[in-house]
């Protein structure tokens, strides 16, 4: 690959890795708020509004893992938690600084909507920790298995288990640690689970266009991925 095509390769990875973390600390600092989704009639989903950004997170890393292979999506990931890390310890502090009497937004109403959120994050990192590499793990062995063909399958397949792990595990840590209820557990993990799968079946298009537009600029054939190192 040429000189000019490698840096124009890398901005992509590193817009997609960026996208990636963002994506994340946002989910981890909105998610006390919760509202529901009437789903046509058919459901009532009642989750927290930080599942919004974060099925975008296992779309990036699937194109990243298609197009750029294992270790570049793995690196994506790492990269998340020291993000999330980072953005955790910035809350931390300020929380703790006193609000001054103008202040429009007191230390009261911030520790309400911030205080919790050391906990959020760590039982966030580790549901998403061991959903990301577990996704970019599976997703991977159905590309071996079926050589490079069935985007489809190793997509969904991957992102339906990790998904699971990742609802299940944060779910169970939040409650555990007192920041939810344990009555909550069923509704909100049927709703957080089938909220993910809706939307890993929609965004399956976009990887299939996504592959289609880095394959014909960097004239890949199906299966092969860009070596950047």
């Amino acid at each position: 690959m040429e000189t000019k095509d490698k840096l124009f390769a890398y901005k992509i990875y590193f817009a997609l890795g960026a996208l990636f973390i963002a994506s994340l600390v946002v989910s981890n600092l909105i998610f006390q708020k919760f509202f529901y989704w009437d789903f046509f009639g058919i459901y009532r989903f009642e989750i927290s509004v930080g599942i919004l950004p974060y099925p975008l997170t296992f779309l990036i890393t699937d194109i990243i893992s298609e197009i750029y292979g294992r270790k570049k999506a793995n690196q994506v990931v790492t990269s998340g938690i020291f993000a999330s890390i980072f953005s955790l310890m910035i809350v931390y502090v300020a929380n703790a600084v006193p609000a001054i009497e103008s202040s429009p937004v007191n230390n009261a109403m911030f520790s309400k909507v911030f205080g919790q959120t050391a906990l959020a994050v760590l039982a966030s990192m580790i549901a998403y920790l061991a959903a990301q590499y577990i996704d970019i793990y599976i997703f991977h062995f159905w590309k071996k298995v079926t050589k490079g063909k069935m985007l489809w399958l190793r997509n969904n397949f991957s992102t339906f288990t990790s998904q699971f792990v990742d609802t299940f595990a944060v779910l169970f840590l939040l409650c555990s640690f007192k920041i939810l209820p344990w009555d909550l557990f069923p509704k909100l993990m049927l709703s957080g689970f089938l909220f993910k799968v809706i939307f890993a079946l929609l965004d399956t298009p976009f990887l299939y266009a996504t592959v289609y537009l880095f394959q014909k600029r960097f004239n890949l054939k199906r299966g092969e991925e860009l070596v950047l190192d």
